[in-house]
């Protein structure tokens, strides 16, 4: 009996393995596109290069590695086991007297081995793709926009200089009355260049920026301590060349390490650090309320004093003190003292509340941070806890019923997680049932439709439904239809 289950496995596993790998590298494309989407604007006009491009996505792609990973397990399952019931093999093999839960334990197997590999992915690679990708998209952000001089428009790219062409040829490079002010002396428009024609073009690969003017003349203000006026000075050019120099535009790439305090570059172990820190910070706040709020309470302290002091036994020779007559302006004084006080003490209630309130946040993104790796693990398996059985009752293959189904439940999933994140980060629930939420609903479902796939209910089946409806007709007596 040992030969044929072998076989089987290799069967379920081979029908599994090809619509894994297919729908994972959709799946992440898909994602990828989206993300990138997002940032489309930070590299219009920017001229970084395939290298930065393809740098950023093989990061970006391995942030959505624990994502994409359900999806491709849900949509692979069913796809698997949907074409394993469109050619009745199930059938046949339950028909040999081996049962469901041992024709998808192959596949469940690589579940596990999955979600494990998820959270060992998400614990140790994703922070590291997602340092790399973020430090770099911020240097792109940062970067300035490519050389564009446009015809009309005043270009300030190249610092200290403002150039304007009022025509700019077809090639490019040709261009038709320049004006270009020299702004570095930082003086405002004293310095003036114009021709009536000109070419631009870079030289050393890019580094430098030649403007070949011809026809030409400049115009200059000096600087005299002449009080009767100033010196200005006009010359007249056949040719020059300007040079301008386009390190500015360069990437700079900014030190990895000023990122890597983010929550999204920690590892577990990190977040966990992260979270003792903060807490221990909380703690502080707390003794700092303590110990500062008696300095807006000193009345209350001071009569404790003085009912202490009452209790004690007077010395025999002790006279107390006449009585403080109140006049109006003791109680007017009193007044505004004790409305000073009063919004002293609200201040620093206010602001200690709002320290409070921030330290908790903290505490509280820090841990869906730390717990959403978990879940994110997880939730490959409980997807394909869904898909197997799923698959089984359909047994429906191909891209149609699957794909529908996979766009269905993963809806349900991401719109059940991103529910249960925020109930986590606003404090509505707390962060352990709140992330879990999506998970054990998920869970459950699966379970029902493992229980229905093991007595081969035909839930997606509309002729069963046509025969229940008719069995329930029949069931009716005709006096009440009548």
């Amino acid at each position: 009996m040992q030969l044929p289950i072998k076989r089987l496995d290799r069967l379920v596993l081979k029908a599994w393995i090809g619509p894994f790998v297919l729908t994972l590298a959709v799946v992440v494309f898909i994602l990828l596109t989206q993300t990138m989407m997002k940032y489309f604007e930070e590299f219009v006009g920017k001229d970084l290069g395939l290298p930065v491009f393809a740098e950023l996505l093989f990061y970006f792609s391995l942030n959505l590695m624990p994502m994409a990973l359900p999806l491709a397990m849900l949509l692979s399952t069913l796809i698997a086991f949907g074409n394993l019931g469109e050619h009745n093999e199930l059938t046949a093999i339950k028909t040999s007297g081996i049962t469901l839960g041992r024709v998808i334990l192959p596949v469940g197997i690589v579940a596990v081995l999955l979600s494990a590999g998820s959270l060992l992915f998400n614990d140790r690679v994703v922070p590291y793709a997602n340092l790399k990708a973020y430090s770099l998209l911020y240097d792109i952000r940062q970067k300035k926009p490519a050389l564009d001089i446009k015809p009309g428009v005043f270009y300030n790219g190249l610092p200290g200089y403002s150039v304007k062409a009022l025509h700019k040829g077809q090639d490019g490079r040709s261009l038709g009355q320049i004006l270009i002010y020299d702004h570095t002396g930082g003086r405002g428009n004293v310095s003036l260049v114009t021709a009536d024609t000109g070419q631009m073009y870079t030289i050393y690969n890019d580094r430098y920026l030649v403007l070949d003017l011809r026809d030409g003349r400049s115009y200059a203000e000096l600087i005299d301590n002449d009080p009767r006026g100033q010196e200005f000075v006009r010359n007249e050019f056949k040719q020059s060349k300007l040079i301008f120099s386009l390190a500015s535009f360069d990437m700079n790439r900014t030190k990895v390490e000023l990122f890597s305090q983010n929550r999204m570059m920690r590892n577990l172990q990190e977040l966990g650090q992260d979270i003792d820190s903060i807490k221990r910070e909380e703690a502080m706040v707390a003794t700092a309320v303590e110990t500062n709020g008696k300095s807006y309470f000193f009345y209350l302290f001071r009569s404790r004093k003085a009912l202490l002091a009452a209790q004690t036994t007077p010395h025999p020779g002790f006279t107390p003190p006449p009585p403080i007559a109140l006049t109006d302006s003791i109680r007017k004084a009193a007044s505004v003292l004790a409305v000073s006080q009063a919004r002293n003490v609200r201040s620093f209630t206010t602001g200690y509340t709002e320290r409070f309130k921030n330290v908790r946040h903290d505490i509280d993104i820090f841990s869906v941070q730390r717990v959403e790796k978990f879940t994110q693990a997880l939730a490959v398996f409980i997807l394909f806890l869904i898909a197997a059985p799923l698959g089984a009752i359909i047994r429906k293959g191909g891209l149609g019923v699957p794909v529908l189904v996979s766009i269905v439940f993963f809806m349900l999933y991401y719109i059940l997680s991103l529910t249960g994140t925020k109930w986590a980060k606003e404090g509505v629930f707390d962060i352990t049932p709140a992330m879990w939420y999506s998970n054990a609903v998920l869970a459950l479902i699966g379970i029902f439709f493992l229980n229905q796939a093991r007595r081969d209910a035909a839930l997606f089946d509309i002729e069963f439904y046509k025969r229940l409806i008719g069995r329930r007709k029949r069931m009716v007596p005709k006096q009440a239809i009548a």
